[in-house]
This record gives C-alpha cells, structure tokens and sequence, in this order.
C-alpha cells in the first residue's frame, strides 16, 4: 500500500482506525515513502490489525498463533492519535496489533495517547499481542518523542506496550514519553492502577526484549521503570541490551539491578558496549 499525494509530505487525518483484515496479503506493507503522516486528529486510533476479532474476518482456529498477516508499516508519521475511548482493546494510541507477524520500519510517533489509568494498558504509539511462533516484533530506525512536546503519554508503556510478546529494537529513539497512570500493577489499594514503563512496557511470559544501537532518555513515569518495566510472570525471558544508552530517564521505584529498568532481580540482562547511568 503506498499514497499518490504528490511531492510534497502530506498528512492525512481519519476519523476511525484503518482495519487490516485478516484474509487479505498475507504480506502488507503500508509505505508512505517519507513524506505522508498519518494523523488521528486527537480522536481516534489510526491502525487495528486483530486476528481474533470476528469482524476483521477470522481465517485461522488458533487465531490467537497465526502466522498471517504480516503487516509492515514504513516511511509513516504516526501522530495526534488518541484511544482513550477504547473500552474493549484499550491502549495502542496509534497503533493496535493482536497475531500475525509485526514490523516498524523508519517510523516516527508523536503525541500519541492512549488510556490515563489502568494497571495493565499501556502503549501510546504500539500496543501489540499474541505474535506467532513468539516470534519478535521488529522497530527499525524509528522515533517515539525525540523531543520535549512531541512525546507520546499512556497510563504505561509511553511509548510501546505488549503482553508476552518480544521485541528487537535496532537504531532507534524513545524520548520524552510518559506512563501517567498510578498505583502499579496490581494496583495498590485505592488508586486506578499504571505509571509504568516510561518508554517500554512489557509484561507476560517467555520474553525477550533486545535493543540494538538505541537510545532511551527523557522518559518519565510515576510508578516502576522510568526506561524499561519488564515483568515475565514465571520469571522466564531475559534483556538484552547492546551499543545502547539508556540515561535521564526519571521518577518511579524498583530498580533491583540497573537504574531505570524495574524488573525481577532473577531476570537476566545482557549488557555489551551500553552506558545506563
């Protein structure tokens, strides 16, 4: 898929999320070939791909580890989106993803948002499910923030947020994103839940989250991992983190092993050629 806009950068504003249905491609790429952004105008999300949902058209009986589609987005600016009015898949400002196969490529998410409060939602540029086989989502060359103003805010996960999914991150920036929420997860007596995860957010089981040539600075969050909340449940999965910087990221508690990352202190991380300070 790319856009005929001409030669000039373009933004185009939707009204509702763009849906991937699940028996089209296998292979979709979405490439606004640097000039196009895409925008949701303060309102709405702009991308849902579900594999489970019997609207986008169920192809598979193990929806929840398909294989298909397999969506790439590339050479997009995602901005403006806003999904606090999701009820039933919350979070994932700009970007909502559940099976198949995940890709960002050279993209840039500013001022994105999703849910203020909750314990587990998260993800205001990407919140991502159920990827097949457990294999990793790809961000390549990419920006989440880069910048005071232009940072994305969710109650945790400023700017990308998964259940039991793994992530390799190569060549890219998460600044100045927010996880606003407060209380944790579980949330603490009395309060609504979330603060977690300035930048990345991920939680479940059997996980891998890899950063390669990536930085993560200016991050802020209330509750546990002003750079990094990286919880798997039955204590599997580990971190990997090379020729990367992880620094200035500020607020929060619990930080067993490295500044800034909240995670069990049994959880396994893979320092080379890093600075976290």
């Amino acid at each position: 898929i790319t856009f005929d806009c001409g030669p000039d950068p373009v933004t185009i504003t939707v009204d509702r999320p763009a849906r991937i249905f699940n028996d089209t491609g296998p292979r979709i790429v979405i490439d606004g070939g640097g000039l196009v952004t895409l925008s949701g105008g303060g309102s709405s999300r702009i991308l849902y791909m579900n594999t489970c949902d019997p609207d986008s058209h169920w192809t598979t009986d193990h929806c929840q580890d398909q294989d298909h589609p397999q969506l790439t987005v590339q050479n997009l600016t995602f901005i403006d989106a806003d999904s606090r009015s999701e009820t039933e898949y919350d979070g994932g400002g700009a970007i909502w993803v559940r099976g198949g196969r995940f890709k960002v490529v050279n993209s840039r998410f500013f001022n994105n948002r999703c849910a203020d409060t909750g314990p587990d939602v998260g993800g205001a540029g990407i919140r991502v499910f159920s990827q097949f086989e457990g294999r990793p989502v790809y961000v390549v060359n990419s920006t989440f923030g880069g910048a005071d103003g232009y940072g994305n805010t969710c109650a945790n996960g400023g700017g990308i947020s998964s259940i039991g999914v793994s992530w390799t991150i190569l060549n890219s920036v998460f600044s100045y994103n927010h996880a606003i929420g407060n209380g944790g997860n579980p949330a603490m007596s009395g309060t609504p839940g979330g603060g977690s995860g300035g930048a990345i957010y991920n939680d479940g089981n059997t996980m891998t989250l890899s950063l390669c040539g990536t930085l993560l600075e200016h991050n802020d969050v209330v509750q546990h991992g002003s750079a990094i909340f990286f919880v798997s449940n039955d204590h599997s999965g580990d971190i990997r983190i090379d020729r990367s910087t992880i620094t200035s990221n500020t607020g929060g508690s619990w930080y067993p092993t490295y500044p800034q990352i909240s995670c069990h202190d049994d959880t396994p991380i893979v320092v080379t050629d890093s600075t976290i300070e």
